[in-house]
């Protein structure tokens, strides 16, 4: 493996941790009563997708969208950037949280930033995005430089 492929790699670990910490917390939230989402987004964009399905189903897909779409965002941002920095991991968590105010909520029917249930959306899904890009960010400091080809 080459040190370029071996920090795409390692991006996609650094991926992994900040959405398995993103997804800690929005599981806090959800759990003590203060998110405001009708559904975590993860299955409720597995429900849109998949239709009715069994709930196994409908979870293992859920995971894997969201785990899939975390720790690609860590790999591409590894090897779209020289080094991986707070502040582009920080870039890349709005660009995603964007994304998902503008694309996916309205898929959901949640409206674009989450107007057609609540505006806490919008704030409800930024936090955990900056708390995955700030993880993101640590473990990317960790990385070595990547060498020009």
């Amino acid at each position: 493996m080459n040190r370029s492929s071996s920090l795409i790699q390692r991006g996609l670990i650094g991926g992994l941790w900040g959405t398995l910490a993103m997804s800690l917390l929005m599981g806090a939230a959800t759990a003590s009563g203060v998110s405001p989402l009708p559904r975590p987004v993860p299955a409720a964009l597995a429900g849109t997708l998949l239709g009715a399905v069994a709930k196994p189903i409908l979870m293992l897909t859920a995971l894997l969208l969201h785990f899939g779409i975390g720790g690609a965002g860590g790999a591409l941002l590894a090897a779209w950037r020289e080094r991986i920095t707070y502040w582009n991991a920080l870039g890349l968590a709005l660009a995603l949280w964007l994304i998902m105010q503008l694309a996916v909520f309205p898929l959901l029917g949640w409206g674009v930033f989450g107007a057609a249930v609540t505006p806490k959306l919008a704030v409800a899904t930024l936090v955990p995005h900056l708390a995955y890009g700030g993880v993101l960010g640590w473990y990317g400091r960790r990385l070595p430089e990547a060498v020009p080809a």
